[in-house]
Order: structure tokens, then C-alpha cells, then sequence
């Protein structure tokens, strides 16, 4: 199977775009724009090292009431459900506001 440079660019390119969210990145972080830079990377860990879903599940919805609790605190709000892991609005393809075809 011979592939063209072009199409190596195209894709390279392509990926380089994706959206962070497909790994345990921060834009799945619940609450963590009210999380300093430390307590995202422990958070990041902890959930790396665990080693069911039950357990991570878990962990995230403790999470997750700490940081209602948090941002009630702070007079900020944030949605009432934890964000669906691979579900956050990213720079991907999809439909968007663009102009696209066939208008």
C-alpha cells in the first residue's frame, strides 16, 4: 500500500486538531476551572491509578459534589450533571456554526 506525502500532511494535520478530550485530558475535568494547577494533575493521577470503572466512578462523583460545594462557595455555577467523558464541546468536526454546503 503506497501512501502519498500529501495524504501523511492531510492526517497529520487532522490529528493534530482533534479535540484533547479523547485522553484523560483536562478539558474532562468537572469543575476545573475552580481547581488550581496541582489539585487538576492530582486529579488527573488518582483516576489513572485506579483500576476499575466502579472505583473511577466513584471518585468522580465525590469529585464532583466537592466541586458543586466549591463553586457554591464561590458564587459560580456549574451544570448539575458531570459532563459524559468523550461528550465535551471541542474544536472537532462536526456541525457546527460554520457556513458550510448545500444552504
Amino acid at each position: 500500500m503506497k501512501i502519498s506525502m500529501s495524504k501523511i500532511m492531510f492526517i497529520s494535520a487532522f490529528i493534530m486538531m482533534l479535540p484533547m478530550q479523547f485522553s484523560y485530558g483536562e478539558e474532562t475535568v468537572y469543575g476545573r476551572q475552580l481547581m488550581t494547577e496541582q489539585e487538576r494533575s492530582e486529579h488527573r493521577a488518582k483516576m489513572q491509578s485506579m483500576k476499575t470503572k466502579e472505583e473511577r466512578e466513584r471518585y468522580r462523583m465525590e469529585h464532583h459534589q466537592k466541586m458543586q460545594e466549591r463553586a457554591k462557595q464561590r458564587g459560580v455555577t456549574l451544570p448539575d450533571e458531570p459532563q459524559q467523558r468523550g461528550k465535551g464541546m471541542g474544536n472537532g468536526a462536526g456541525s457546527g456554526q460554520g457556513g458550510g454546503r448545500g444552504r
